[in-house]
């Protein structure tokens, strides 16, 4: 497997943990399913970035499962965060989206599906933390626009488009502000009944 996913590691660097100028995002350790789902979804066109299309045109479900396998059970260490210029209320502003959401505008806290500790949740759940801050302003900003999508009903793409641009700011601020803890990885299951229906997380209970 390690020749098979040599174009991965190309991009993603040794052991999928990620390019120094973090364009190319870690995919090392992420939850199996979660890896499975963004294949496909750069495969059946629901991701756009022409050579993650490319790559996976003609790649069957299975080859998917066993890439995604394979970078799930990579757990290199995490690099410490990169200093991130905001101020003190921005950062505020981003723990509070983080860690408590608005419920006034309907945005539920991203802890309460990412994990208390924002390691993830198994299945289909990634972690938040170790991300570079242009890396998640980019993707909520095409969850936004409507650029990148999920199975239906797309939860993330609902929430995204509750954010307002100084949200997402605000939040991708503090998250990569964030030390990764020792020995991270996601949780076993979520601690308690997530504040919406995601179709991404139906497809990998039925998996599973």
């Amino acid at each position: 497997m390690a020749e098979r996913v040599a174009a991965c590691t190309a991009c993603h660097g040794k052991e999928g943990r990620a390019t120094a100028d973090g364009y190319y995002p870690r995919i090392a350790g992420k939850p199996e399913t979660y890896l499975f789902n963004q294949l496909q979804n750069f495969r059946d066109g629901r991701r756009q970035y022409p050579m993650m299309n490319y790559l996976l045109a003609n790649l069957s479900d299975d080859y998917l499962h066993q890439i995604a396998a394979f970078f799930a059970q990579e757990h290199p260490p995490y690099p410490p965060p990169a200093p991130v210029e905001a101020s003190a209320a921005v950062l505020e502003r981003g723990r509070a989206l983080v860690r408590e959401g608005v419920r006034e505008r309907r945005i539920p806290a991203c802890a309460a599906c990412h994990g208390a500790a924002l390691t993830g949740v198994q299945p289909a759940i990634p972690g938040l933390l170790g991300l570079p801050r242009d890396y998640i302003n980019a993707q909520l900003g095409a969850w936004r626009n409507g650029v990148r999508k999920a199975r239906a009903p797309d939860c993330m793409a609902s929430i995204a488009h509750e954010l307002t641009p100084e949200d997402i700011n605000a939040a991708s601020s503090w998250l990569s502000a964030q030390p990764v803890p020792a020995n991270a990885a996601p949780a076993a299951a979520p601690q308690a009944q997530l504040p919406m229906h995601c179709g991404s997380m139906t497809q990998a209970g039925a998996a599973r």
